[in-house]
């Protein structure tokens, strides 16, 4: 390696001489997670010859079929601080409870919470999938962490990140210092500095949303999408285009390098749902990095990181990107239903015909 390329340690290093009250157990937990993104980066390189692809018989919290390298990758996360020196819990989307372990004294200062594997349904047919995480710190550091311990709002994360396993693995870092990506060097194993200082453009011509939802979207919702979809003649006045991968972690990593905008709005196709997507282990994290770059992160109403987390798997729709789309957004849902909502895009003889 090239002696002037810094390594992830040596960030962490070098972060902590400038900012003298970082922990140095915040950077010790750092180094582990990525340790445990490489394997976990390693195994998913291997696809069919790893044995590690397909289906298992075995069902999550949420009733998902659960893959073999989401439970590869969640064990590997629980390996994260082994000693037990640096975390007091850990929480997963995988799991219906924190990760309680006797034979481990779990004592230290911080909560981690995760996704071990984002995006399962690209797994099989070889596209990008990643890792999302979150620290928080321990209410009560040298106690075990109870449920209530990890139910913080999105404001109180002293670190957030992904990792994204694709043609290069990556891991994308905040410490709330800005956001930071780094390369993985496959012969050496080290991350090296790639991206320093990301940072997204207030404005964008790219919007992320699954259009197969669109009958169950709210009339705010239709109304931005309707306009995108316009291009030069509609109201916005210039051309948008669209994209869908179906992983976060993949289209986070695309707006954080090109700027967009991304909804996963609450809908009404489960009425009783705030929303699809997991506030701890998904939007919390990722509204940390989009806030850090300059961009915005919502449900569509109000903040991401100012919710106050009610349970584990508590669930929330999301809007993120460039900060002038998604305050356009929120401006449509503050509108509605005070003003009516009429489009030929979707009326009884529209392109996304909707039932009354």
């Amino acid at each position: 390696m090239q002696a002037d390329r810094t390594t992830l340690a040596q960030f962490l290093i070098e972060d902590r001489q400038r900012y003298p009250d970082t922990s140095p157990e915040l950077s010790s937990l750092i180094l582990d997670v990525a340790l445990a993104c490489k394997t976990i980066a390693a195994r998913v390189a291997c696809g069919h010859l790893g044995g590690v692809l397909g289906a298992t018989e075995e069902t999550n919290v949420h009733g998902e079929r659960q893959q073999k390298l989401d439970m590869l990758a969640n064990d590997l996360f629980l390996r994260v601080d082994e000693g037990g020196e640096l975390l007091a819990g850990m929480v997963s989307e995988e799991m219906e409870l924190p990760y309680s372990d006797p034979a481990r004294n779990l004592r230290g200062p911080y909560l981690l919470v995760f996704d071990p594997l984002d995006g399962s349904s690209n797994i099989d047919i070889n596209l990008s999938v990643g890792s999302i995480f979150s620290v928080l710190r321990a209410p009560c550091p040298g106690e075990t962490a109870t449920i209530n311990d990890f139910l913080q709002p999105g404001t109180e994360q002293v670190c957030a990140g992904y990792a994204i396993y694709g043609p290069s693995t990556m891991l994308v870092l905040t410490v709330g210092r800005g956001v930071y990506g780094f390369t993985l060097e496959p012969q050496h194993g080290e991350f090296i500095l790639t991206q320093p200082g990301i940072k997204l453009s207030p404005v964008a011509n790219e919007f992320a949303i699954n259009a197969s939802n669109s009958r169950f979207w709210e009339p705010p919702v239709r109304r931005y999408v309707d306009e995108c979809l316009a291009g030069r003649s509609g109201p916005r006045a210039k051309d948008f285009n669209m994209r869908w991968v179906a992983s976060l972690v993949a289209e986070t990593h695309r707006i954080l390098t090109r700027g967009a905008v991304f909804l996963y709005p609450r809908d009404t196709k489960q009425p009783p749902k705030a929303g699809r997507l997991r506030l701890l282990y998904e939007a919390n994290p990722v509204a940390l990095l989009i806030e850090q770059a300059g961009g915005r992160a919502s449900t569509g109403r109000h903040r991401v990181l100012g919710i106050a987390p009610e349970s584990l798997h508590q669930r929330t729709g999301f809007v993120f990107g460039a900060r002038e789309e998604v305050e356009r957004i929120e401006t449509y849902h503050s509108e509605f239903p005070h003003s009516a909502y009429d489009t030929p895009l979707y009326g009884n003889r529209g392109l996304f015909r909707v039932s009354g």
